[in-house]
């Protein structure tokens, strides 16, 4: 999937219980937001995921890759716990690198409305290392299935 300001590929020689891609954006905030809108792809149609609902995250890592991962964890957990799709994500991270705040939003999972693919149980921290690309930044990120 591409936008205007970050894009995400899968990678399909990996291991076939995960969902493997890489994420390319123009900014740190956009890279988060390309991880996170890859995360609910692999589970469901997030453009079939109306921003009913709105919830208000913070996390904190001692690195930016640990950052990434705390954030992708929270959003898997916050899918389990209220049983939700996120399909809309705003990310500000902090000077330091070492605190985000992200305004999320979905709805509540549909069974009649949205597409089911998969489930995603975990993000590992697997070949996950944020990188400087082509004046932007990149990452892969595994997730567990």
């Amino acid at each position: 999937m591409k936008s205007d300001n970050f894009e995400f590929k899968l990678v399909e020689d990996f291991a076939s219980a995960d969902f493997v891609f890489d994420a390319y954006a123009d900014t740190l905030e956009n890279l988060f937001i390309a991880c996170a809108t890859a995360c609910f792809t692999a589970m469901t149609d997030p453009r079939l995921v109306e921003p009913k609902l709105k919830y208000d995250i913070s996390v904190s890592g001692e690195n930016l890759n640990e950052l990434l991962y705390n954030y992708i964890a929270e959003l898997i957990y916050l899918k389990d716990t209220e049983k939700i799709f996120l399909s809309s994500f705003e990310v500000r991270i902090s000077e330091d690198r070492q605190s985000l705040y992200s305004v999320v939003k979905g709805e509540a999972i549909d069974y009649n409305k949205h597409v089911i693919k998969t489930d995603v149980k975990a993000v590992t921290y697997h070949a996950l290392e944020i990188k400087k690309h082509d004046g932007g930044f990149m990452t892969r990120m595994v997730l567990d299935l």
